[in-house]
Formats: C-alpha cells, structure tokens, sequence
C-alpha cells in the first residue's frame, strides 16, 4: 500500500476543505499519509504532519494542492528525490495537474491500484557568475528569465552555445525553458510549444528590438552562457517567475540541463495534446 504526501497552497479558499476530504478518503483505503505541518495544524492532524523536507524519507507520491505555480514550487523543492507528484488543480488553468477536487475518490482509487503513468519532465540549474566568482545557483522546472525590470530602456544579452556565439538580443530580455515550460512564459512571448518528452532547451527573446530575432530550440546536452549589458542597473534572473535575484552588467548567467528530474503523475487515458486543445485552446468540456 502506498504512502502518500500532501502539500497545499494555503491562501486557496477551499483548499483546507479538500485536504480534509482527502485525507479521509485515503484512510478509509487505508492508505499511509503524511501532511504538511501547517497543513496537519490547521485541520488539527498533528498526528500526521511531516516537514516537506522529510517527505522523501516516508512518502512514495505527493498529492499537491493548489495551482501550476504551488506544484511548480514543490518541484523545486524535492528535485533531488523526483518523487512522484499528482497535482490537484485548485487554480485557473491547472495546465500541469491531473485533477480537479471533483474527481477526488476517483483520484485516490487510480493511485492506489496503480492506474497511473509517470512523466519525468527535464530540470535546468543555472549559475550567476560575477568577477569569476558563482554568487547564485537554482534549479528551474518551468524557465530562467532574463529580463529588464520596470524601468524602460533595453537590455542586451549576449549568448553562446558551449563556445559558440548565437547572437546577441537587445530588448526586454531573453526567456530560457525547458519543455514543460514552454507552454508558459516562453509561449506568451511567441515561443513554439513543444512537447514535454523532447529533450531540449528552448531560447525565446522577450520583444526583441529585432526582426529576425526569433525563438531558438538548442540541444539539452550543451550549456548556455549569457552575458547582460545596459546603460542602467535595473536587471534580474527569475527561476519559474517566482524567485528573483538582481543582476549586475557583465554578469554571466550559465544555464544547463539539470541532473534532476520532475516525475509527474499522469493518467494514461489523456495525452498532452489533448491537454493543450482544453486547457489552451478552449476545447471541450
């Protein structure tokens, strides 16, 4: 019997609502489970909490609660164990999770019979370098942004492929994404979508000053270095838009792919096209 995980976002409304639901339900399958402290506090099962860094040390999945931006941090943090996640989308557009709270004791029942696919999905890890010195390191499931902040002027990243120079793009920056990503920030600023079992890295200039600037897809296999220059000081790396550090000219920003994996858990019925037709395209129920 598997032992299951869960992590929430805890500004949801009615996330409290269907972790207690959830929790329920696996029990009465008798199924092991573990919950995050703050989660276990406030529905008073302290006698489940688990910190998530433990999580790996007991738990075979993890049920995540909330939208593509809590599952997309979870990721981050348990990369290095790449233990199976199901997402339970309490979001908008859900893109990454399985399930919705309505499918819950269908959900459950998948799991524990085993009727389930696990994808594992590319991770980058990229390195801030200044004065040849590594001052920054992150692992990134979704994309590393480049970008200019609030302020106006341009930005200018030069780019090499392992020793090769690619080109160099002035604008508001450069986007660089895994494939999973690729129907993220990459896909608003024109970048193709590309499907999460191709193993490449995707470059995607944000409104290049530039007609031939365009998207680029690189082998997974080779490193990305990009060096930042501007006539002002407002600029920043993102990990997944939800991290940022503040850049300085001549930083040298080093991008490859990450050692790590995301395992999610997908059902084996829906393909990831029907998935973009939906959830992208508006198809469907």
């Amino acid at each position: 019997m598997k032992t299951i995980g869960i992590a929430m976002n805890k500004d949801k409304p009615n996330a409290w609502l269907v972790a207690r639901e959830l929790v329920r339900l696996l029990e009465e399958k008798n199924a092991g489970v573990y919950i995050d402290q703050v989660v276990a506090n406030h529905i008073e099962r302290q006698d489940l909490a688990l910190p998530i860094a433990d999580f790996h040390k007991h738990v075979d999945i993890i049920f995540v609660l909330g939208g593509d931006g809590t599952l997309i941090g979870l990721a981050r943090e348990i990369a290095p164990h790449s233990i199976p996640i199901l997402g339970i989308n309490l979001g908008h557009l859900g893109f990454l999770s399985e399930s919705e709270p309505d499918d819950l004791p269908h959900a459950v029942d998948q799991i524990l019979n085993g009727d389930y696919c696990v994808e594992h999905r590319m991770m980058l890890e990229t390195e801030v370098i200044r004065n040849g010195n590594r001052i920054n390191q992150s692992v990134a499931l979704n994309d590393i942004g480049i970008a200019k902040g609030s302020f106006g002027r341009m930005i200018k990243c030069t780019v090499y492929v392992d020793d090769l120079y690619v080109g160099t793009y002035n604008g508001d920056g450069i986007i660089v994404s895994t494939p999973t990503g690729s129907t993220a920030y990459s896909l608003s600023a024109g970048g193709p979508i590309v499907v999460p079992y191709i193993s490449a890295i995707l470059l995607t200039p944000i409104a290049p000053h530039s007609l031939t600037a365009r998207p680029m897809v690189l082998p997974c296999d080779e490193e990305i270095h990009v060096v930042v220059d501007a006539t002002h000081q407002d600029i920043g790396l993102t990990i997944d838009g939800q991290l940022g550090y503040p850049l300085e000219l001549d930083d040298e920003i080093v991008i490859r792919r990450s050692p790590h994996m995301t395992s999610l858990i997908k059902w084996k019925e829906r393909s990831f096209f029907e998935v973009v037709r939906k959830k992208l395209q508006g198809e469907g129920p």
